[in-house]
Formats: C-alpha cells, structure tokens, sequence
C-alpha cells in the first residue's frame, strides 16, 4: 500500500511540476510570440489563415467572438451527426457497422461537439473507423481548443489595460490545435502505442479459443484516439470498457500516463495564467485551491475503497490487504491496478472533465461514488476541463473577493480591476446554471416513468445513477454510474440538452464577464485591498467553492450516496 501511496504521490508531483513548466509556453502561444514550433507550425498556421480567409489582426468583441465558437461548434456538430446517420454508406467501415440511430446520433454530437463524450453506445460495436477518427475525435481536438481559447480570452481581459475586444477565436482555437494538443497528441500516442495501445486500420481478426469457439476481437486506431480523449479533457473511449480495457489501457504505467495526459494541461493553463497577469503568485494561489480539494478527494476515494465493502464485511470476507492481494473494495476494478491507482484515476477523471474511466464508478463504495459525483458538481474546477476548469476557477475568485468585500466594507478588487454589481451578477449567473439544469432534470427524471426506467437498482443507488448522469452531463465531463441505462429515447433527450446548457449557457455570461473586465482600467492597490495572492486567499477560495456545492447539492446527495452508506453501515451492525 505504501508503494501505491508512493506512486500516486510521484504522479502528482510530476504533474504539477510538467504543468509549472509548460505554462510560459502556453503564454508565448497565445500573445503570439516565436517559440520552438514556430520553424515547423507558423507557416502551416498562416496557410490556414489564408485559405479560411481569417484575418489573424483582426480582433473581436465579447458578442463576436461568441458568434464565432457557436457557428465553429454548430456547423461541427452537424457534420458529424451526418456522419454517423451515414456512416454504412461511407469508407473505412470494414465492420459493416449500420446508420447510427437519430436520437444517439444527435445526443453523440452534441456530447462531443460540447467535451462531454457521454457515450450511450458501445463503440466497438457501433461505430466505424471514419465514424470514430473524423466525427469524434475531430471534436477531441476541436471542442478542447474551444475551452482553451474562452479561458485565454478571459485572462486576456483580465490582464488587459481597456481593451474593448478579447482577441480572436479563430485565431485562439488554431494555436492551441497546432501549438498545444497535436504536438503533445503525436508524441503521446506514438508512446501509448509503444506500451501495447492498438493502432490499426484492419478488421476485426477472429480467434479460435481452446473449446473450440469463435472469438471476434475489436481492434482500431485506438493509440491515436486515445492520447487526445486525456489530454483534451474529452474522456470518449474507443471501446465501452473504456480505459479499463487492456487495448486502451495495458498496464500501470499507461495508466499513470493518461492521469497525467488528463491534469496536464488544466494545470498549465493555471500557470500561463500566473505569467500572463506578470504574477506568479496569483497562479500558485489558484493552483494551490485545486490542488488541495484534488489531493483531498484522492484521499478519500482511496480510503473508501481500501477499507472495503462493509456490507461483505459482516458475513466474513476477507478484504484485508495482504502480499498477494490488494484488498479493499476490488468489484468493478482492474487488477492491475487495484483500490489505490484506481481512486486516483476517479478522481482525476471528475476533477477533470475528463470522464474516461479504469474502473466502474457504479461500483465504488458510496462515499467513494459521492466524491467524484461531488467534484462534478462543484463546477468542475479542480482542476477541471482544459480551459473550463481556469475559466470556472477564475468566477469563484470573483465571488471570493466579492465576498471578502462584504465583510470589510469596500468595493472588491481582482487584479486590479474593480469587480462591481455587473460582474457580480454575471459570475453569479454562470455558477447557477449548473446546479439549476442538474437539480431540475434530476427532479423530473425521478417523477417520469420514462426516467425511473433508466436505473438498474432500486432506492437510493438509483437515484444516484440519476443524479450523476446529470452531474456528469452538465459538468460536461462524460463519467456514469454505469447501472443507467441511458440509450433511451428520453434519456438521450435530456442528457443532450443538459450538456448543452451546461457548455453553453455557462459561456454566455462568461464572454459577457470577460467583455466588461476587459474595458476596466486597471487602478493601484490600496492598504485595504485584498491579497489575492496569498494561501490565504487560496483558502477563502477552497472555502467559497465548498460552501456553494455543499448549500447547493447536500439534499440530493442525502438521498442518494449518504443514504446508501448508512443502509450498508446499519446492515453491518445488525449482523
């Protein structure tokens, strides 16, 4: 155990240090500074400028710049639906996979056109290679450039002296394609592929086991795929086992990797953030919050399911961790990689947005499922999605500071821009949406019939596979309690619009937030101005955003997981 402990350890320190580095990076990407790519990217970059007639000069206003990721995610999100209502009529289908239905084939794309990859298929056997590498993964990239460009324009705007537009986003999406996520994607994957990752553009070989049966076994350009579902925060598999299957996922050290590919980036755009404001600092104390409230969840996921199932405790099984097992709470889990790396992984998964998954999270110990579901609904900031989780962290900071004005009397700074009623409200604003869709689709699910017949199980782990269908959806991360069985035609219905709302609707009020800080003049501090650079601030901010999730989400929670433990604890003392 203490190895595992270890190993956990290393893998966020790795991370956090990769991030540290990669952040001044990132900065020289987005001002438009040379960096080593240039020789090799620049001119592919001025050529796709030219040809898409983008004026890479030109800048836009907060209005404008919506318009232009809303017609880039639309008119991507129709293409592939096209594509998988006619994918058995397009090549590189060597599986003769059939037209996808039009409710999956609609919740599809906008689960990947909004960095969702809520997958209500299995993969394998639904959709073809073109199907998998053009329609999906190109929104792998497509979608994780979108949240990379909206956080860059707000820390554009905050780090701005009256500007009056916030860049380009035409401009901002293909830097961070061809400067960030294809270098780091073909490096990644050539090593995943190395580790046993299938690639391949084959059919399907057929094996012939010992008692004589046939044995079709799905392959596919899976190393590819794999690399840009963790570093873009996507979370998609090629196959339904997803990360948990040993053609995604071999061994220890590929699962280490895909944490790592999922906590790199969040991270480092909190670091270009810090370099980008000329303070380090401010990127510390941002991290710094993240860090503390993963680090903690890790703990407790890896505690939950190290002490086991109590439920199997009572009638004498043995879940004690000995040399040759590893103990704990193994249902639903890889032996190789046991209760320890696999906590760590849930809880990387719904740090992030994420989504990808090594083990079933439906068959976590309650609390073990509360905290990922719990992440989730906290807005996922810590670190969350690549670009949503800095955009999402940096909204709290504004109710944090706001807050601690309240409390001395004075108008709230952040930054040095005065944070007046305006902001306020369109931070507020965009923290209420999440919690307003997911409560109130969960709230109607549990009062249709058409809702109660997605869960599996009975009481109140059903309603948890509600709830964090939802959670997951809005939070635009992807994860399920896999019990739901969420290939219907109303849950394809409802889980579609509540990624969408939980994407764009939060997007709206952010690119306003951003439109206004932007046209602030930035003012001196003061001696009674707020350090925001401080642990103490990083505290007031893990306070803020606990308090918000805990007022927010603890009834629900009651009923579902807190529920569900004190059933298994009260079992356990009844025997």
């Amino acid at each position: 155990m203490a190895l595992d402990v270890l190993g956990v350890a290393v893998t966020f320190l790795v991370t956090f240090g990769s991030a540290w580095a990669i952040g001044p990076y990132l900065h020289r990407v987005f001002t438009g500074e040379r960096v080593f790519l240039s020789p090799l990217v620049r001119p592919a970059e001025r050529a796709l400028y030219r040809l898409s007639g983008i004026e890479e000069g030109q800048e836009q206003s907060w209005v404008r710049y919506l318009v232009a990721m809303l017609l880039v995610q639309v008119t991507g999100l129709l293409l592939t639906y096209l594509i998988l209502r006619t994918q058995n009529h397009l090549p590189l289908n060597p599986m003769g996979f059939g037209p996808v239905a039009p409710d999956l084939a609609m919740n599809t794309a906008i689960s990947f056109a909004t960095n969702t990859n809520w997958q209500s298929y299995s993969g394998e056997q639904t959709m073809s290679y073109l199907s998998q590498m053009l329609g999906l993964t190109l929104h792998n990239f497509l979608s994780a450039a979108t949240g990379i460009a909206l956080a860059v324009a707000l820390v554009r705007a905050l780090a701005s002296r009256r500007l009056t537009t916030i860049g380009n986003f035409y401009v901002d999406a293909t830097r961070a394609i061809l400067y960030v996520l294809l270098p780091i994607s073909v490096v990644g994957a050539l090593f995943l592929a190395s580790q046993g990752v299938v690639q391949s553009l084959a059919s399907y070989p057929v094996a012939h086991t010992l008692e004589g049966a046939r044995q079709v076994i799905a392959i596919g350009p899976v190393a590819s795929q794999e690399v840009i579902k963790d570093l873009g925060t996507n979370g998609g598999g090629f196959f339904n086992a997803n990360s948990a299957h040993p053609f995604e996922n071999p061994n220890g050290l590929t699962n280490q990797f895909e944490i790592f590919l999922e906590l790199l980036l969040p991270f480092g755009l909190v670091a270009m953030f810090g370099r980008w404001v000329g303070n380090p600092r401010q990127a510390l104390a941002i991290g710094g919050a993240m860090a503390v409230i993963l680090i903690g969840a890790t703990g407790i996921v890896a505690g939950a399911e190290q002490a086991g199932n109590p439920a199997l405790s009572g009638v004498g099984v043995d879940q004690a961790r000995t040399p040759t097992q590893a103990g704990g709470n193994l249902e639903g889990k890889s032996v190789r990689f046991g209760p320890i790396y696999s906590a760590e992984f849930v809880v990387a998964t719904t740090g992030t947005s994420t989504g990808a998954v090594d083990a079933s999270h439906d068959s976590l110990t309650p609390i073990g499922g509360m905290v990922p579901m719990v992440l989730m609904q906290l807005g996922e900031v810590t670190p969350g999605g690549v670009g949503s989780g800095l955009y999402g962290m940096l909204m709290f900071a504004i109710i944090a500071v706001f807050v601690a004005g309240l409390m001395v009397g004075r108008t709230p700074e952040y930054l040095g821009k005065k944070i007046e009623s305006r902001e306020v409200r369109l931070a507020v604003l965009a923290l209420l949406v999440g919690p307003a869709v997911v409560l109130g689709l969960t709230a109607l699910s549990v009062l249709l019939p058409a809702g109660r017949a997605g869960p599996l199980n009975p009481g109140p782990h059903g309603f948890s596979e509600i709830l964090y269908a939802f959670s997951s959806t809005v939070g635009n991360n992807g994860s399920a309690f896999a019990g739901l069985s969420g290939n219907t035609r109303y849950y394809n219905l409802t889980l579609a619009l509540a990624m969408w709302l939980g994407r764009f609707f939060f997007v709206i009020p952010l690119l306003a937030l951003a439109g206004s800080l932007a046209g602030k003049r930035v003012v001196p501090a003061g001696p009674g101005t707020l350090a925001t650079d401080t642990p103490l601030f990083s505290g007031l901010l893990v306070g803020v955003i606990l308090i918000v999730g805990a007022l927010t989400f603890l009834p629900a929670l009651t009923l579902g997981p807190l529920l569900e433990h004190l059933q298994l604890a009260a079992g356990q003392l009844a025997r």
